[in-house]
């Protein structure tokens, strides 16, 4: 069997990357060892800069329609609540900034609206495929499975999870650290007679329990720390002893157990995020602590950049030297992130403005080009999130939305190069200030300039000169 691009694992990551690529009308195949989509609740937050790719994508409003947010925190002690707090300092939404709040939404449900929409697309996925070697060559790539035959791929993307076989068999390491060396248990789980309304935090000698509701669903995503070097029994029968022992619940309240697994927070990134024509993505590629909701987001981060540029060459439109950038870019932000991640699991910072991933760029990377001397230090650049807003009966995010780049004037009528990018002219808006810019199709400026002095040689680089 042949693909264009071969994705190793069903998860948001690999949900997320096929959904691009069908878009961008790129052939994908999606691989998935086990026999159905993971069922966990694990990445559970879906951050603010993460509802502006799904807004991309189309499935915002089904996210919405399911999702939840996050409830504040009640502690109780000896069966008597002590107090709340917020997860999250609130930040308030803007024109240029529409969504800010971090929904919450199980990680299952997440999985069900990105395959919903591959489908529609076109895409599938391959259950009960389960990758066992891969070789390479100028020309692409051979995976090997347990069952079935061989797939030949231009290229090869692993989003198959921490324990990444593709990681393992190209031989790259990782580098990191242990957050937390005492084992945590996350399940999911049914409870009788604990309120919806908040998420409800124990203290007890043996370590933290934490049970909370998740939006859209009748189930309680519960959360256990444990002595180091305890064992640690995810049956329904040992979640019951934990939560009677640790919480002013019956044992027999917890009615159903859905789903468990036994972790050690840990912070690690991959050593290279790419070996010729295969690239890492999603956990494959760095491994976060649950805590600021930072795993999933930066993970389908790496898709959305990921996406377009393979798109980019496989067409045709770009050199291969494009996808250079993709570990150029996300590697950073990757390392970035997981400092972050470590940061909040330690009580160093609290869940906010820094968590949303609204602020990440590319300022650094080869494909921002800023043409503009001596700009203030809070101006737009080219590497920054291109900014929403509404002018001249426009909204740039719809504007925007779709496979496509787009070229942006801002308060001129300067002349412009004739390329196959959608043209938008709106007036002067402060979150750009005034001048021409490049969006690319994952949201950032790849090139801004006072005038188009310049633009066409960049323009013609992306493969978007007009004929």
């Amino acid at each position: 069997m042949h693909t264009d691009v071969l994705i190793i694992g069903a998860g948001p990551t690999g949900l997320a990357l096929a959904l691009d690529l069908a878009r961008h009308g790129a052939a994908a195949l999606v691989v998935e060892r086990g026999a159905e989509l993971f069922p966990g609740s694990r990445g559970k937050g879906l951050q603010p800069r993460t509802l502006e790719v799904l807004d991309d994508f189309g499935v915002l409003d089904r996210v919405r329609a399911v999702a939840g947010y996050y409830p504040p925190n009640l502690f109780w002690r000896d069966g008597e609540p002590q107090g709340e707090r917020t997860m999250y300092d609130p930040t308030e939404a803007s024109e240029a900034e529409p969504y800010t709040e971090t929904l919450m939404l199980p990680q299952w449900r997440t999985q069900q609206v990105l395959y919903e929409r591959l489908r529609e697309l076109g895409g599938e996925v391959a259950f009960g495929r389960e990758l066992v070697g891969l070789t390479q060559d100028d020309q692409g790539v051979t995976a090997e499975f347990a069952v079935g035959g061989p797939v030949r791929a231009r290229y090869l993307v692993a989003a198959d999870g921490g324990r990444s076989t593709v990681r393992r068999l190209l031989g790259i390491g990782m580098t990191g650290e242990t957050v937390d060396p005492s084992p945590m248990l996350v399940a999911d789980v049914r409870v009788e007679g604990l309120g919806r309304d908040h998420w409800h935090v124990f203290q007890a000698e043996d370590g933290l329990l934490a049970i909370c509701p998740l939006g859209g669903t009748e189930d309680f995503q519960l959360v256990a720390q444990f002595p180091e070097g305890a064992a640690v029994d995810l049956t329904l029968d040992g979640l019951r002893e934990v939560v009677a022992a640790r919480t002013h619940l019956a044992a027999e309240q917890v009615t159903e157990l859905r789903w468990s697994s036994e972790f050690r927070p840990r912070a690690a990134l991959a050593d290279r995020f790419r070996a010729g024509r295969v690239f890492l993505a999603g956990d494959a590629a760095h491994v976060h602590s649950p805590a600021g909701g930072q795993g999933l987001n930066t993970s389908v981060q790496d898709a959305y950049n990921l996406g377009w540029k393979l798109a980019a060459v496989l067409a045709g439109r770009a050199e291969a030297g494009l996808l250079d950038s993709y570990e150029e870019e996300r590697r950073a932000n990757a390392a970035a992130m997981l400092e972050l991640s470590t940061r909040v699991h330690r009580g160093e910072q609290r869940r906010g403005r820094a968590t949303q991933q609204l602020d990440l760029g590319y300022r650094e990377s080869a494909l921002s080009v800023e043409t503009r001397p001596d700009l203030p230090a809070d101006a737009l650049r080219a590497g920054d999130r291109a900014p929403d807003g509404r002018r001249g009966g426009t909204r740039l995010f719809d504007a925007f939305r779709g496979p496509h780049w787009t070229l942006l004037t801002v308060g001129t009528d300067t002349p412009l190069p004739a390329v196959t990018a959608p043209v938008v002219r709106i007036p002067a808006y402060r979150a750009y200030g005034t001048g021409v810019f490049l969006v690319r199709p994952d949201g950032y400026l790849g090139w801004a300039g006072a005038t188009a002095d310049g633009l066409a040689a960049y323009a013609g680089r992306q493969g978007l000169l007009a004929p």
